[in-house]
């Protein structure tokens, strides 16, 4: 019977929340599937945004989709993204939140306010763990770099759809600046760019992580990749390069995917 039971929490639905700088979110995940069962929901995030009060802001995010008909069993593991850089469940960058959040240990502080295991990824990481099981990385096995431009340059590095955490390439050094300094999608309003002129950034930027890491796959996400015929047939590339699929529910439902990977609930 144990064997049973114990295939029976293979994939079950989970929590996911995604705290970002302006809003709180969360969403009861099918890990069959990668989407959300019924609605997201949402709270801002208090300002300011200190360890103390963002927890409460998380506990109740997890009590509005524990109260409801499809919520995962009472106690089941809460996966959460954080906006900085996540080691051993301790904060080391805070650029979005609070600096108060620096050397707190997120998952300890969490877990202690929800009553249930609580584990905490960077939120690139989750984004790129959920579009490599369920987007555009499905199935490619190697190296895949997904790339999110936006306010920055995130990334997220999957190896056989396993995640390699913390991976900050938007910081790569080219041509002598940081290179989201000058190719994240801001740089690109900031500097009144045309799509061709910021083609020409992107493929400076790509060609050099692409020698360095020789990918399977780049994924592209941010707010602009829904822009991306704009740009990506303007890249010569040897690796193909596609836009994201997840969209705004990618934080969420990686941040389930990793817990269940971590409490093996996820097949």
């Amino acid at each position: 019977m144990a064997k049973k039971d114990e295939k029976s929490h293979k994939n079950a639905p989970l929590i996911g929340i995604d705290i970002g700088g302006t809003g709180i979110k969360g969403g009861i995940v099918d890990l069959k599937k990668g989407k959300l069962l019924g609605e997201r929901f949402r709270v801002p995030t208090p300002q300011p945004a200190t360890p103390e009060a963002v927890a409460e802001a998380v506990a109740l995010v997890v009590a509005e989709l524990s109260a409801r008909p499809e919520a995962p069993e009472a106690g089941s593991p809460v996966g959460v993204t954080f906006p900085g850089i996540i080691q051993h469940g301790v904060v080391h960058s805070a650029a979005n939140v609070d600096k108060s959040w620096l050397d707190t240990d997120i998952d300890a502080l969490l877990t202690a306010r929800l009553g249930r295991p609580v584990e905490v990824i960077n939120d690139a990481d989750a984004a790129g763990l959920a579009e490599a099981r369920y987007g555009a990385g499905e199935g490619v096995a190697g190296t895949v770099l997904v790339i999110t431009l936006g306010t920055g340059i995130g990334s997220a590095f999957i190896f056989d759809g396993k995640l390699v955490p913390n991976a900050e390439l938007g910081h790569l050094e080219i041509d002598g600046h940081d290179a989201e300094s000058k190719a994240s999608a801001v740089a690109r309003e900031r500097d009144g760019l045309s799509w061709d002129e910021y083609s020409v950034l992107l493929q400076r930027y790509f060609s050099h992580v692409e020698f360095l890491f020789s990918p399977e796959l780049f994924i592209v996400g941010g707010g602009i990749s829904k822009r991306a015929d704009e740009y990506l047939p303007n890249l010569k590339l040897r690796t193909p390069i596609v836009p994201a699929v997840l969209r705004n529910e990618a934080g969420i439902v990686g941040a389930a995917l990793e817990i269940a990977l971590q409490h093996n609930l996820a097949k």
